[in-house]
């Protein structure tokens, strides 16, 4: 298990609560931690030529934030190989560049410098949509050890590999989430929706999405709950009551990345870290 897990740093307290998320994760997976920090480049990347005084500076600032977060890190989980980098590049590429060679990536959901509004603007939004394998967003934190996954219509396998698995490492419960809407159209012929039929059908569809999985982690708990709602009004009650919150990086077309809607508005909207799952790069887990 040598793909780390990485993490983001910029000194903010949203970021220090990231580092101390991927401490515990890496202790838990029995994986290295890989810190980054980044100084933002200059307007359009033109070289400017700033004064030596000021890149000494910047440069002395970033390994603080450095030390500071391998601090924070060790104090968190003094078991833990922690590596780190400071680079001036752009936030963006430098972390979708490492997260090719991680497990997973971890980011704060706000920040200080390069990473002020991440994932509340194109910044963290082309992270989720850009990085390989999974990417948790460190927000809120409800205290409760449940994970909560949530699935669709479309594959949600990655998506249910990491909560599954997620949960046996917790040793907690897994709440499998299917919200569904009923449709606002009548039915042809004019039939009246049979709201009891639905419910069973999409309750079946649960179970059958997330056989193979039991079948995998028999020693996980499951628990289905089908929600008649908007799924992400439903998710985001759910992250209420979870420890963390898994959902699928759905959406695309023309061969371009792109986060779903659903996916889209729980990063905005959740009350505990999520995680934004995709299959990782390599086989090596």
């Amino acid at each position: 298990m040598t793909e780390p897990i990485i993490v983001g740093a910029d000194g903010s307290r949203y970021a220090d609560r990231a580092v101390e998320w991927a401490a515990d994760e890496a202790a838990r997976r029995s994986r290295p931690l890989h810190i980054v920090h980044t100084v933002a480049r200059r307007p359009y990347d033109i070289p400017l030529y700033p004064p030596q005084g000021e890149l000494e500076a910047e440069a002395r600032a970033g390994q603080q934030v450095i030390v500071a977060a391998e601090k924070l890190a060790d104090a968190r989980q003094p078991g833990v190989l922690v590596t780190s980098e400071v680079i001036s590049a752009g936030i963006v590429p430098v972390l979708c560049d490492r997260s090719a060679r991680a497990f997973e990536t971890v980011v704060g959901h706000r920040g200080l410098g390069g990473f002020a509004s991440l994932l509340l603007g194109s910044v963290g939004l082309r992270m989720a949509e850009q990085a390989t394998g999974p990417v948790v967003i460190v927000r809120g934190g409800t205290g409760r050890p449940d994970v909560a996954v949530g699935i669709g219509s479309a594959d949600d396998s990655a998506a249910l590999e990491y909560a599954f698995e997620a949960a046996a490492l917790r040793g907690t419960r897994l709440r499998v989430i299917r919200a569904y809407q009923v449709p606002d159209r009548p039915q042809p012929g004019g039939e009246v929706t049979d709201l009891r039929g639905l419910e069973e059908s999409v309750r079946w569809q649960v179970i059958e999405a997330h056989a193979p999985w039991r079948r995998r982690f028999p020693d996980v708990e499951v628990v289905e709950d089908v929600i008649r709602d908007h799924p992400v009004a439903a998710l985001t009650e759910i992250s209420r009551q979870v420890g963390l919150l898994v959902v699928g990086n759905h959406g695309g077309g023309f061969h371009l990345p792109r986060l779903g809607s659903v996916s889209h508005g729980i990063v905005h909207h959740s009350h505990c870290p999520v995680v934004v799952a995709r299959a990782p790069s390599s086989t090596d887990h």
